[in-house]
């Protein structure tokens, strides 16, 4: 599974402006609407902070990856936004949140969901890569990006 499989090209922003965590959820599924993926970002929202009650999402190393399943959408769908000043993600580390994947799945795909998850923290886990994502300065240079890592890593 490849990231550009599920995230929609058009539902990345290389410069969120929210300076929260909810701000930021709102910002990325209203991508997903932008998009055309989603028409519901409210219920979807409410999805997302929901699952952020069970325990962050924000799992360190400058990386947060809010997701859920929702009755609204058919198929497994990604937003990506980077943040140039971090935001407290809550992260368990402490530190500043700055890259955002935000996942969606139908209620009924478990794995599909997990496994675009496992792929997300795979490619994030080398640093290069992250700080080569956080320079980006717009939506298609992160395209090429994320592109270039996911065919090197298979």
């Amino acid at each position: 599974m490849k990231i550009m499989d599920f995230l929609n090209k058009n539902a990345i922003n290389a410069d969120l402006k929210s300076t929260r965590k909810k701000e930021i959820i709102k910002e990325l599924a209203n991508l997903l609407v932008k998009a055309g993926e989603i028409k519901k970002p409210d219920e979807l929202v409410k999805i997302l902070m929901a699952r952020e009650t069970l325990g962050s999402t924000g799992i360190g190393q400058g990386i947060g990856i809010p997701h859920g399943k929702s009755p609204n959408v058919k198929k497994l769908t990604a937003a990506f936004g980077l943040s140039k000043e971090g935001v407290d993600f809550e992260s368990l580390d402490g530190e500043p949140t700055r890259i955002f994947f935000l996942l969606v799945a139908p209620e009924e795909s478990a794995g599909p969901h997990l496994k675009a998850l496992a792929r997300i923290s795979h490619l994030l886990k080398d640093k290069y890569f992250r700080d080569v994502l956080v320079k980006a300065t717009d939506e298609n240079e992160i395209v090429r990006i994320i592109k270039s890592e996911d065919s090197k890593k298979g």
